[in-house]
């Protein structure tokens, strides 16, 4: 299968759509509650309403605890992600994939122009590559078990 012919919104719509996000006047222990909660390593910074960075995990061990900066009081919009790198739905997983390696990332946001429609992260391209690489084993056992169809 070629990656570059196949778009993340392949990959967008087997997956939970929704995206998780936290005001930037939160603080720093609010969001990582929420993602503990969540279960997921990063969220998206809104000001009313508006995308304005994104928070990961990375951020709170390189600009929280590494500074020793108090959770309590830091506010995400003080320590969050401003230039984060998203991606248009319309991309491939080929990109997308090319991406994380070079920003060395593990979640993509995913935009139509300004709106925000999902969070990709590498589990989801990993999940989804195995899915892709057992159905081909698949069909090359059928293949060379079952014969070549008449």
């Amino acid at each position: 299968m070629n990656l570059n012919e196949v778009q993340i919104s392949v990959l967008l719509q087997n997956k939970d759509s929704s995206v998780y996000c936290i005001e930037v006047d939160s603080t720093v222990e609010a969001a990582v509650k929420e993602m503990n909660y969540r279960r997921i390593g990063s969220l998206m910074v809104t000001d009313s309403d508006y995308v304005v960075g994104i928070f990961t995990e990375r951020d709170v061990l390189t600009r929280v605890v590494a500074a020793d900066l108090n959770p309590k009081s830091t506010l995400v919009g003080e320590v969050m992600t401003v230039r984060f790198k998203s991606i248009p739905y319309d991309a491939s997983v080929e990109d997308a994939m090319q991406i994380m390696k070079e920003r060395r990332v593990r979640h993509l946001p995913v935009f139509d122009g300004d709106q925000l429609l999902g969070m990709l992260s590498i589990i989801d391209i990993n999940s989804w590559l195995l899915k892709v690489n057992e159905i081909e084993a698949e069909n090359l056992r059928r293949y060379m078990f079952e014969g070549y169809p008449c």
